[in-house]
């Protein structure tokens, strides 16, 4: 993105910071910071406090530009007085272990933080122009306030919303208590909100979405025509725990295919999931094939499903994500591997896939517009 920007507009940015969890050289005078992702670090938290500071010296001539994506939430950090990035961290590790979707990680992220909730463009005074790529599905698809957390957008979100989601059974006991402490105090008006819809000082914030998980559906539809398949395309957003909803997103697989010729093809995206119990590592996308293997061999003589993160990223892995197909199980089992249910219940997809050569690795891309799925059924 700001690569792309630094090309069409060559004079523009006198000041700036990129903030990537993978090494990039400085693009025009824009500052590198070596950001943590999926839990912030210490360059998270320069990232952050950098970015406050350009935006508190914005001259009246001068606009803050954001190019905003997923991951965002992670790289830039500026936790609250009071809060150390530990607490932050810790605090986010319960949510995503309970499997919180973004929407409530994000809320909660928001009211830890200086930055997060509409912050940063009061910083600037209101004068900035955010062009974003989506990786949120649900509840509201591409929702800005909640895309990177909404650095400059309303938050309708309170800090009452936040403290009802560190109070879930399976959060509760893990939350740090000077999160919780936090968080109470601002329930009971003791801290700023964060800037609500119709706040004034957002009057002049400018929001544009720029790429989505449509654009990720558009571009797999055009390479699998072009390979001679015939493509139905799910609409709806694939969204809930993984291993729960493969079988649900086969159900809706099949139905789409028995209306097309072979070899057809199936499309899909969005975000799934994890309740992580297990000590094995893995992410959604690998954790979602992997309960679809069993029942591939059932449905289909012969099918492949893959599900990949966009950014080349799922969970901490080094893999986007895995397939599996109509011989997995068998495969599995002639290599001695355990019941695709094992590894489920340990959330161990990788041990799984890595040894069957069924992970998809691409490297991180760049750009993150959530995750693709690619059904073929020959």
């Amino acid at each position: 993105m700001a690569e792309a920007f630094v090309d069409a507009l060559p004079a523009a940015g006198r000041k700036g910071v990129i903030a990537s969890p993978q090494p990039v050289a400085p693009v025009g005078r824009l500052e590198p910071f070596l950001v943590g992702h999926p839990q912030p670090n210490g360059e998270s938290v320069r990232a952050g406090r950098r970015a406050l500071e350009l935006a508190r010296g914005l001259r009246p001539d001068e606009l803050l530009v954001v190019l905003l994506s997923g991951g965002a939430s992670a790289g830039l950090a500026a936790p609250l007085d009071g809060l150390t990035l530990e607490d932050k961290a810790a605090a986010a590790d319960a949510l995503m272990a309970a499997g919180v979707a973004i929407d409530g990680l994000n809320c909660v992220r928001k009211h830890l933080s200086s930055i997060k909730g509409g912050r940063l463009a009061v910083a600037a005074g209101g004068r900035c122009l955010t062009l974003a790529i989506s990786d949120v599905v649900a509840p509201l698809p591409d929702d800005p306030a909640v895309i990177g957390s909404g650095p400059t957008t309303p938050d309708p979100t309170t800090y009452a919303d936040a403290l009802a989601l560190c109070r879930f059974p399976a959060v509760e006991e893990q939350m740090p208590a000077s999160v919780v402490a936090r968080l109470e105090c601002g329930r009971r008006g003791e801290l700023p909100e964060t800037p609500s819809p119709g706040d004034a000082r957002l009057a002049e914030a400018v929001f544009r979405l720029v790429g989505s998980r449509e654009d990720a559906v558009a571009g797999a539809r055009r390479e699998a025509e072009r390979r001679g398949f015939a493509v139905a395309t799910l609409r709806a957003p694939l969204t809930g725990e993984a291993r729960i909803v493969a079988s649900r997103h086969l159900d809706a697989i099949a139905r789409l295919a028995d209306s097309l010729p072979r070899p057809a093809c199936v499309l899909s995206a969005g975000e799934t999931t994890v309740r992580v119990v297990g000590p094995g590592r893995g992410g959604r996308n690998q954790e979602l094939a992997l309960a679809a293997a069993p029942e591939l061999a059932v449905r289909f003589d012969a099918a492949v499903l893959a599900s990949i993160g966009t950014d080349g990223i799922d969970g901490p892995t080094d893999a986007a994500g895995a397939l599996a197909d109509t011989t997995t199980v068998r495969r599995a089992a002639a290599r001695g591997l355990e019941s695709p249910l094992h590894y489920l219940d340990t959330n161990d997809a990788l041990a799984f896939f890595d040894p069957l050569g069924d992970l998809v690795r691409t490297g991180a891309t760049g750009t993150n517009v959530g995750d693709l799925q690619v059904a073929l059924i020959a």
